[in-house]
Parts: C-alpha cells; sequence; structure tokens
C-alpha cells in the first residue's frame, strides 16, 4: 500500500488485514520452492518483452477519462505481465477491475478501507479503485499508473504464490509480521516500477512524472520509509524486470 501526499492509499493488504483474512484461493503454476517468497521463478524471469503501452488522453476531474485510461493500463498490464508469467510456466489469469467514487462496498477480503485508495483482493482476484476528488485533480500525472500497476504486482504475488505463503505463513510476534508486510508491499512497488519501467519511452513522460509520483508517497508501518519506497520502485523501474523485487531476502534496513 501506498501513500502519497494527496492521500493515495494502495494494496491488498489493508484490506486482508482489517478483515482478518488468514487465506487465499488456490492457484495453479509451476514448480515452487518450499519458501516461495525468498525462491520463485519469478526472480529469474528476465526483463519484460513489452516495451509500449498507451495512456489515454486525460485531463484533471475527469472521471470517464479516468475510468477508459485504467481500463486501457489494464489492458497493457494484463498483455505484458501474461505473456511474461506464461514464459516462466505459470498459470496465469486476468484481474477484475472495479472503479468507484464510493467506500461504502464489500471487496471480497472485506469492507472497502475509507482511507485506500486502491485494493486488491486475491479471493475473488480484484482490484477496486476508488476514484476521488484528490486523485481526479492529478490525473494528467504518473498516479492512475503506478497505482494500478502497484496493485496488479499483488496479482502477480497471487499468482506465484507469494501472497498464499506470506498470508498462511504463523508469525511469531507482531514485529515479524509488519516485517513481512513491508517486503510484500515494497515488492509491489518494485513490480510496479519495472513495469512501468519497460515502458517508459512509449509514455512520451519526462523523468519529472516518475520524481513526482515518487516524491508524494508517503511510508508507514505497514509500508516502510519513504526513502526504501523510492529505492524499490527505481530498483525496478531500472532492471525492466522483476528479476530486481526479491526484498524477502534484502537487508532489513532495505525494508524498514
Amino acid at each position: 500500500m501506498r501513500i502519497p501526499a494527496i492521500s493515495l492509499v494502495s494494496g491488498v493488504l489493508a484490506s486482508l488485514l482489517f478483515a482478518g483474512t488468514a487465506g487465499a484461493a488456490p492457484f495453479a503454476q509451476a514448480s515452487v520452492s518450499k519458501d516461495p517468497t525468498k525462491s520463485n521463478p519469478i526472480y529469474d524471469s528476465g526483463r519484460f518483452r513489452i516495451k509500449s503501452c498507451d495512456e489515454q488522453p486525460t485531463q484533471p476531474d475527469d472521471l470517464d477519462a479516468a475510468r477508459v485510461d485504467l481500463e486501457f493500463l489494464l489492458d497493457c498490464l494484463n498483455t505484458g505481465w501474461g505473456d511474461h508469467l506464461t514464459e516462466a510456466n505459470f498459470s496465469f489469469s486476468r484481474p477484475k477491475l472495479v472503479t468507484t467514487t464510493r467506500t461504502d462496498l464489500q471487496t471480497g477480503c472485506g469492507k472497502y478501507p475509507k482511507t485506500a485508495q486502491a485494493v486488491y483482493c486475491p479471493n475473488n482476484q480484484r482490484i477496486t479503485f476508488r476514484l476521488d476528488r484528490d486523485i481526479l485533480s492529478k490525473q494528467t500525472e504518473l498516479l492512475l499508473f503506478a497505482t494500478i500497476a502497484h496493485e496488479y504486482g499483488h496479482h502477480v504475488q497471487q499468482l506465484t504464490g507469494i501472497m498464499t505463503s506470506y498470508l498462511n505463513r504463523k508469525y511469531r510476534n507482531k514485529a515479524a509480521e509488519l516485517d513481512a508486510t513491508r517486503r510484500m508491499e515494497l515488492q509491489a512497488e518494485c513490480f510496479g516500477g519495472a513495469f512501468i519501467g519497460s515502458v517508459w519511452m512509449s509514455l512520451g513522460r519526462r523523468k519529472r512524472d516518475l520524481n513526482y509520483m515518487i516524491k508524494v508517497a508517503i511510508g508507514n508501518a505497514t509500508h516502510g520509509k519513504h526513502a526504501n519506497i523510492a529505492y524499490w520502485i527505481r530498483r525496478g523501474f531500472a532492471a525492466d524486470s522483476p528479476d530486481a523485487c526479491n526484498t524477502f531476502t534484502a537487508p532489513a534496513a532495505k525494508v524498514a
């Protein structure tokens, strides 16, 4: 979950933690180690083949345009990640997307958290994205793409066994659980950064757009310090590959 200065909050773990969800839907996949969080074929899957995405024309405070843009971005993510995961011998399924202006709805993992911009629920493989005034006022920025790419990163964790391992693990104390939660969220940031990096040259954007997206991210106990959020986004962006995103073997200082 990422918390920028405009109150942008995204992620799966908020919805799971407040709902008390302890498990997730089963998945079909290729050979994965006993601990798929630390050793996983996704960490040796190479660079993305996809090199272009079409962001749709938009302007501030245009709800319909934001919805159209998100649908196009989701199609691009499905194409890029679908090919990548299939080549790595994982079974692939597309997540569902629901856009809303409300918070009084169910996500499939419990009630929608009022502070969340978007949540991913592994139980129904659905991204629920709230289009409120804050993000609509900034919709020409990279924030729509960054948020849905982050949520898609949680879907990738689900398809590769990382999510299930995280949810089903028994933690010795709250500190250990928070450490794992930060590793999950920072990995989703890295996955999102890697995908955006792979299609960056097609977007017609300036580096300031990436810098702004990173600048407005705010860290917390479940998502890591701002410096670490920035580190993992930039690490993925530079690599164009999920190979760079093994947060589960990273030093504690990089996931604090």
